[in-house]
């Protein structure tokens, strides 16, 4: 299980984040909403080991404190992050991109059972495993991204705005390929702009807002709620207070 607990980010005198409490489980999808600038990004940084900013509090994974370890530590630990904007190796193959993203001593206990899985759910990637990876539309590279992700054989998947700049129907195809991978009992804790769609994957959601968690609930609970319809689901419901699960 991974445990954030009062984390707090600062950069110089501003401060991203205040107090952020949250956990993922095994095989659940977490989703974090919240505005731009709320401060989604800086958390899923600090956790991957590459917030520029001064990060203090506690980060855990199956009891182990990984606050300010380096990436390559928090990866071999067993969290794998997906970034805004992808991240991949655009001049490398598919095929080279994946088998990148095995190099941890992690990744390769589990290559051939993680290639396999990774394949059998981006088909379309067997095709394309010669091809430049920059060369390939923005949902093929997604699917690089998060195939490469996935050879890391995390515990916890991260992964920020997977679904920015995507068609609609890329989208749908994405958030199916994430309920999928939960089932493998991976946890995965997702930043996301749509809210709808993600909220219909996920098991539980967390709203921040100012750097602070300000709600936290089922994700079928948030989708009927109406303070999260107006902020998040285009509803035009009165605002109203944001229920906390006991």
């Amino acid at each position: 299980m991974l445990t954030v607990t009062d984390l707090s980010v600062s950069y110089g005198l501003h401060r991203a984040l205040a107090g952020v409490s949250l956990k993922v489980s095994p095989g659940e999808i977490v989703v974090m909403l919240g505005a731009n600038g709320a401060g989604k990004s800086s958390l899923l940084r600090a956790i991957g080991g590459i917030c520029e900013g001064k990060a203090s509090g506690r980060i855990e994974l199956s009891g182990q404190d990984l606050l300010s370890q380096k990436p390559d530590r928090i990866v071999e630990a067993g969290i794998a992050f997906v970034p805004e904007g992808r991240g991949i190796f655009g001049d490398l193959t598919v095929w080279e991109n994946l088998l990148l993203g095995a190099y941890s001593k992690r990744g390769q206990r589990g290559k051939d059972k993680n290639l396999k899985w990774v394949l059998e759910l981006f088909p379309k990637l067997v095709e394309r495993k010669n091809q430049v990876a920059r060369t390939m539309s923005g949902g093929e590279q997604q699917m690089v991204a998060i195939g490469r992700a996935m050879m890391a054989n995390p515990e916890i998947l991260m992964l920020d705005e997977p679904s920015l700049g995507l068609s609609p129907l890329l989208c749908s195809e994405l958030f199916g390929n994430l309920a999928h991978i939960r089932e493998t009992g991976m946890g995965v804790l997702l930043v996301e702009q749509n809210a709808k769609q993600s909220l219909a994957i996920a098991d539980r959601g967390y709203l921040i807002e100012n750097g602070s968690i300000t709600g936290e609930n089922s994700a079928a609970a948030m989708l009927t709620n109406p303070a999260v319809q107006v902020a998040y689901l285009g509803g035009s419901t009165p605002r109203a207070e944001i229920s906390q699960e006991e």
